[in-house]
C-alpha cells in the first residue's frame, strides 16, 4: 500500500475516530460535573460537619477532632464499586493518603482519563504525528506524576525531621517517661508529618490497639526506609526486653550519618545534573535563537515533513537521553 492508499484510508477512518472520541470526552466530561455536584450538595457530610463543629464550640477547651473515616474511591456509586475491586485504584489512594493531597482516587483517574481523551483528539484534528500523541497520552499521567512527587516531598520532610524526633524519644525515656509519653511529646512538639503521623499512632493506641500494631501501622502510612529500623527495634524490644532509650539514640545516630553520606553523593552527582540540564535545554535554547536571526531559515523546519520527522526524532533521542543520564545519577543510599 502506497502513501497516496494509506492517507485515504485514514480520511475515511478520521471521522469516525473524531465521533467517537468526542463522545468519550462528553461522557467524561458530564461525569466530572456529576462529580462536582455530589460533593457540592453532600448534606449528609455538612450536617455531620456543622454537628461537630457545634459540639466543638460546647466544649472551648477541646481540640477539634476529625472523627468521620473517608474512605470511598469515588463520589459515584458505580465507579466506586468498580474502583474498590481494583488494586491499581487503591494504589492511588495510598499516593493520596502519603501525601495528604485533596480528593479521591476516582477524581485523579476521571482527570488522568479527561487529560488522554483531549491529547487523542487535538492529535487526530491536528493530524500531529505519532510521537506527539505519545506525549499527548503522556500528559494523561501527570495527576499521578503530581501526586507521587507530592508523597515524595512528604516523605523527604518526615525523614529530616525522624532524628530529632528519635533524640526526643530517647531524652524522654532516659528521664522517666514511658515510650507512649515520649511519642505523645513529638506529636506535640513536631510539625506535620511527623506530629501528624505520631498523634495518628497515639491514637491507636489510646483507643486500645496493641503498641506492636499501632507501630507497625505507622509503618505502612509512612514510606520510609529509616522509620523500619525503629519500629522494628521497639517491636523486638518489647519481646526480648533490653534498653530501648540507648537503641533509639543508636538509631537517630545511624540516621543522620545516613544524610551526611546522602550529602556527600548529592554533591559528587551534581556536575552530572547540572550536565543532563543543560544538554536539555541547549537544542530549545539554539533553536530560539536562530529563528530570531533567521527566521525562514527555521520555518523550513516546522514546514515541511521531513523537518518534523526530525523534530519529532531529535525530541525523541532528548527523551531517551534524560532518563539515560537520570539513571546514571540516581544512586540510592
Amino acid at each position: 500500500m502506497n502513501g497516496t492508499e494509506t492517507g485515504n484510508v485514514l480520511a475515511h477512518l478520521t471521522p469516525e475516530l473524531l465521533a467517537a472520541v468526542g463522545g468519550a470526552l462528553v461522557f467524561l466530561l458530564a461525569l466530572a460535573a456529576i462529580v462536582l455536584v455530589r460533593r457540592m450538595s453532600d448534606r449528609s457530610g455538612r450536617a455531620v460537619r456543622e454537628r461537630l463543629d457545634a459540639l466543638a464550640m460546647a466544649l472551648p477547651d477541646a481540640q477539634p477532632v476529625d472523627i468521620v473515616r473517608r474512605e470511598s474511591m469515588s463520589e459515584v456509586p458505580l465507579l466506586n464499586r468498580a474502583l474498590e475491586r481494583t488494586r491499581w485504584a487503591r494504589n492511588v489512594g495510598e499516593l493520596i493518603r502519603q501525601g495528604r493531597a485533596p480528593g479521591n482516587p476516582g477524581m485523579y483517574i476521571l482527570l488522568s482519563l479527561l487529560i488522554g481523551v483531549c491529547a487523542l483528539y487535538v492529535s487526530l484534528v491536528l493530524s500531529a504525528g505519532p510521537l506527539f500523541l505519545l506525549l499527548g497520552l503522556g500528559a494523561a499521567f501527570a495527576p499521578f506524576a503530581w501526586l507521587k512527587r507530592r508523597k515524595a516531598k512528604r516523605m523527604a520532610r518526615f525523614q529530616e525531621q525522624l532524628p530529632d524526633a528519635l533524640d526526643l524519644v530517647a531524652r524522654a525515656m532516659k528521664a522517666g517517661n514511658t515510650f507512649s509519653g515520649g511519642l505523645r511529646m513529638v506529636a506535640d512538639e513536631f510539625e506535620d508529618p511527623i506530629g501528624e503521623e505520631f498523634r495518628t499512632t497515639m491514637d491507636e493506641i489510646n483507643f486500645g490497639v496493641a503498641v506492636e500494631q499501632a507501630m507497625l501501622n505507622l509503618l505502612a502510612r509512612v514510606d520510609c526506609d529509616d522509620l523500619k529500623f525503629f519500629v522494628v527495634s521497639v517491636n523486638v524490644q518489647r519481646e526480648t526486653g533490653g534498653n530501648l532509650a540507648e537503641i533509639i539514640g543508636g538509631i537517630a545516630g545511624l540516621v543522620r550519618e545516613r544524610f551526611k553520606l546522602l550529602g556527600r553523593v548529592r554533591v559528587l552527582s551534581a556536575e552530572g545534573r547540572i550536565s543532563a540540564y543543560i544538554l536539555i535545554a541547549l537544542p530549545f535554547i539554539v533553536t530560539g535563537v536562530l529563528y530570531l536571526l533567521n527566521p525562514e531559515y527555521m520555518t523550513t523546519l516546522f514546514t515541511t515533513e521531513v523537518g518534523k520527522r526530525l523534530i519529532q526524532g531529535a525530541l525523541g533521542s532528548m527523551l531517551l537521553g534524560s532518563l539515560i543520564i537520570r539513571r546514571m545519577i540516581r544512586i540510592k543510599v
